[in-house]
């Protein structure tokens, strides 16, 4: 193999693995295995009862520490697969700018500064908390997680509106409760934000009871706030009620539609005109649309960036034609009991109805005649009409 086609097989391993690539899969496992292990270190160590432990403890720190080093080199140096037609320097750049890549980063980065800076141990092992942001890696790995995600995203506007609701409430039960509180206790109601705290326990229903009203004009509005809470905090579950609902809906209908998408594979060999190109700078109609790009022995999610190189396959996929005419493209695989195999296509009376295209047999497609005769195993290409009652003869 050659340098390039490792560093390929390396990207491959790194990312999410497929059912039959079983390095992958294994990398994936033991990456979870690793966070998971290196947050329980890190939470295991503030008992009291782990003192015996903390030879061992540093132990698997350091350990997990090095392999998330390890994987983030990896990623950097295998960028240019990630984000193919942008160069190896601007490839890792991009890598390590992005929210995964200052993630990694900060995952193990923090670990390495005492070294530096002995005068900030202290300080720079708070910062190693950040480690448990590595969580957000599994994310990746599972979809129901993903979920939580794409609700977020398309509940974004109301949440924001909501959180900003809250927060003008919030403001205005400081300053009342300043005015009706101030007096009966000015040491607990110092000025108009000291009674935020106060506004922020009742509006979100939790009621601490360090700060409470003792008038009774302050007693009467804390009530009449509660209730408001009550509602303020109903706002946003509901928001994210909805949008799981409707987030499984819409995954339910894509399951129970059912489209008929069609599918071709083109071979891109060195003479092609498409390689070297990427897959945006392509002349394709709007409904023809990449669908995977087979490279080697593995497939990477088209995006307008992919470069097709020598040797890919592209997959293109198309939903069956239809317009607004009644007229739609259909394909009918013959099987063995098909009325229409032996039969010759003027024998068929399909001279009012349908329009035979193309008929492929055995990965030959030939344009049919008169006395083509079908045989089992054919797949006729159909130029059909819905309605032949309201819809213009087609000739044949």
């Amino acid at each position: 193999m050659t340098l390039r086609q490792r560093k390929k097989r390396i990207f491959d391993i790194i990312q999410i693995g497929k059912r039959d690539d079983w390095p992958s899969r294994l990398f994936d496992v033991a990456l979870i295995a690793m966070i998971l292990l290196n947050l329980f270190v890190a939470l295991f160590a503030t008992f009291e009862s782990s003192r015996p432990y903390h030879a061992l403890i540093d132990r698997i720190d350091l350990v997990t520490v090095l392999a998330f080093t390890g994987e983030y080199l990896l990623r950097v140096w295998t960028a240019e697969f990630l984000y193919p037609g942008t160069g190896r320097f601007r490839a890792s750049v991009r890598y390590m700018t992005s929210f995964n890549g200052i993630i990694d980063l900060l995952s193990f980065f923090p670990y390495y500064l005492p070294v530096f800076f002995p005068q900030g141990a202290v300080a720079f092992r708070m910062f190693r908390v950040i480690r448990i942001l590595r969580l957000f890696q599994i994310n990746a790995y599972y979809d129901a997680l993903n979920v939580i995600g794409a609700v977020l995203r398309s509940k974004r506007d109301q949440l924001l509106s909501s959180i900003f609701i809250i927060l003008v409430l919030m403001t205005a039960s400081s300053l009342f409760m300043y005015g009706l509180e101030h007096q009966a206790q000015p040491e607990v109601f110092q000025n108009a934000f000291s009674g935020m705290w106060w506004a922020v326990s009742t509006l979100l229903t939790v009621g601490y009871g360090d700060i409470y009203p003792v008038t009774t004009a302050g007693r009467v509005f804390g009530t009449v706030l509660t209730f408001l809470g009550v509602g303020m905090v109903a706002i946003p579950t509901g928001i994210l009620s909805a949008g799981f609902v409707e987030q499984y809906r819409r995954l339910e209908q894509l399951d129970a539609t059912g489209l008929d998408v069609r599918f071709v594979r083109l071979e891109i060999g060195p003479d092609h005109p498409w390689a070297g190109k990427a897959l945006g700078a392509l002349p394709l109609p709007p409904d023809l649309i990449p669908a995977v790009v087979q490279r080697g022995e593995g497939a990477l999610t088209p995006k307008a960036d992919t470069v097709l190189e020598p040797g890919d396959g592209l997959v293109l996929g198309a939903q069956t034609g239809q317009d607004e005419l009644g007229i739609s493209l259909k394909r009918v695989v013959l099987r063995g009991k098909n009325p229409w195999v032996g039969q010759r296509v003027r024998d068929l009376d399909l001279s009012r109805r349908v329009l035979i295209v193309m008929v492929t047999r055995e990965g030959r497609t030939v344009v049919p005649d008169g006395d083509f005769r079908f045989q089992a195993g054919d797949a006729a290409l159909l130029y059909t009409k819905k309605s032949v009652r309201n819809s213009k003869d087609v000739s044949v």
